[in-house]
């Protein structure tokens, strides 16, 4: 970029970050100046209805009877009410505050651009098409996706061995996929489930093969962070004749991989349910009382090499950390081969403890860490685990590792691909923008990249 250039993007960042500070100002005040004395009411208003919102959540998960069912009336009757006063009072200011809150986000994000690292996309590696792929299918998962999107003819034609899995979901997918390498099979392929796909993840790893993701499953996780087309999974089927490997990381939890995520606490005991697929609301609301308050369950610990996690309700260790800081990519990884595990801790005790939470997400009830390790440990012998949706039973304690490069993954030359994340907002660094010229983006502090703490 030559100086010129430079100085023109610093300047027009410059200028959106008084933009931005501009019409968040009058976002504010907008409402201030149309509803007078009643306008500072009414953000008081605000404030009190997400606080009693928060609690009234907490209450109607952590309560059973008629206890629950007012608590759940005055979590919607809350926010109900705040919107409808400032519907009524502020008519036309609503909308034009929003729309300024709008524009705050967008040309603040634009501002912040230079400061925040573009995503960096993985290492493609050109690589000879496999000649003898084997893929498993499972044709219930997605609905039916694998029959709908014709996913066995299109393998077929395409030179696969496929085969079909059963009515029986507990078939060993693992005991197939080392038949097939003992077959010949030089690429190992999964249509089907996150869960189904972690098991024959690790063989192909094992023996160092290519693995091939097809999204036939109903959420597709590991796909959307490979940048796959999920809307038509026969797309994932072109890898085969016109592809490029990826390196990614593989996670593990005990002896059981993951390629995404294992999760422990409230959620991973409501999983082990036998009632939760057919009824999940169901089982969710009668088992949480228990489980959120501590009355059943084990009290868990997660320890790392630089901080130690007491007592968590809900626990989440990721194959590489999850964006926390946009709320647009929530759910989703920048990188799949960091060599880093993610850990996000929850830890919730009472309704002031939920309102904190809501109001500051760097509140004490949330941890989030980067680590390479982590080792959860209970006041009990095993641990129910959700390992890659799959409910599992775990002896304590649990090592969670990560294995840096050890997946080949093999994917469209062709595919949608991840989109960048966006900067968090930080109103002093768009203050210093905004008032200083010339100025260079200020520099990042760095530090340890095992065990550091990231409050969004």
């Amino acid at each position: 970029m030559t100086e010129d250039t430079s100085g023109a993007t610093r300047g027009g960042q410059r200028w959106a970050a008084r933009a931005a500070l501009a019409a968040a100002a009058l976002a504010v005040l907008l409402p201030l100046a149309k509803g007078g004395l009643s306008g500072v009411l009414l953000l008081a208003i605000a404030f009190v209805g997400v606080v009693v919102t928060a609690a009234a959540a907490w209450w109607t998960l952590t309560r059973r009877g008629p206890l629950r069912w007012v608590a759940a009336l005055l979590a919607m009757a809350a926010p109900a009410t705040v919107v409808t006063l400032f519907a009524v009072s502020l008519l036309w200011a609503v909308p034009v505050s929003l729309l300024l809150w709008a524009v705050a986000v967008g040309t603040g994000r634009y501002a912040l651009r230079g400061d925040h690292p573009r995503s960096r996309p993985a290492r493609e590696r050109r690589t000879p098409p496999p000649r003898r792929p084997f893929l498993v299918m499972n044709p219930r998962s997605g609905g039916g996706k694998v029959a709908r999107f014709g996913l066995v003819e299109k393998a077929e034609r395409l030179g696969a061995r496929v085969v079909l899995l059963g009515p029986d979901e507990q078939r060993d997918v693992t005991a197939l996929a080392r038949a097939a390498v003992a077959d010949g099979a030089d690429l190992l392929g999964v249509a089907g489930g996150d869960g189904t796909q972690a098991l024959v993840a690790a063989v192909a790893a094992e023996h160092g093969l290519p693995f091939l993701v097809v999204c036939a499953g109903t959420r597709n996780h590991f796909a959307m962070d490979l940048g796959l087309d999920r809307d038509d999974p026969a797309r994932c089927l072109d890898a085969l004749t016109d592809g490029v490997e990826l390196r990614v990381d593989l996670g593990f939890a005990g002896g059981h991989p993951f390629v995404n995520n294992a999760s422990f606490g409230a959620y991973a005991a409501v999983v082990q349910s036998p009632a939760y697929r057919d009824d999940k609301i169901g089982t969710i609301l009668e088992l949480l009382p228990e489980l959120l308050t501590r009355r059943v369950g084990p009290r868990l610990t997660a320890r790392t090499e630089g901080a130690t996690l007491d007592a968590p309700q809900a626990l989440l260790v990721s194959n590489n950390p999850y964006r926390t800081n946009d709320p647009a990519g929530i759910g989703r990884r920048e990188r799949l081969d960091s060599g880093l595990l993610g850990v996000l801790a929850i830890k919730v005790d009472s309704a002031a403890d939920a309102a904190a939470l809501v109001l500051d997400r760097a509140a004490e009830g949330l941890a989030v860490l980067t680590t390479r390790e982590v080792v959860i440990d209970a006041d009990q012998p095993e641990i129910e685990a959700g390992v890659d949706g799959e409910a599992l039973m775990l002896p304590a304690p649990v090592h969670c590792r990560v294995d840096p490069g050890a997946l080949r993954v093999r994917v469209p030359r062709k595919r949608p691909g991840v989109p960048d994340s966006q900067p968090p907002l930080n109103w002093r660094r768009l203050r210093e923008l905004a008032t200083t010229a010339g100025r260079t983006p200020a520099t990042r502090r760095t530090g340890n990249a095992e065990d550091t703490a990231r409050r969004p």
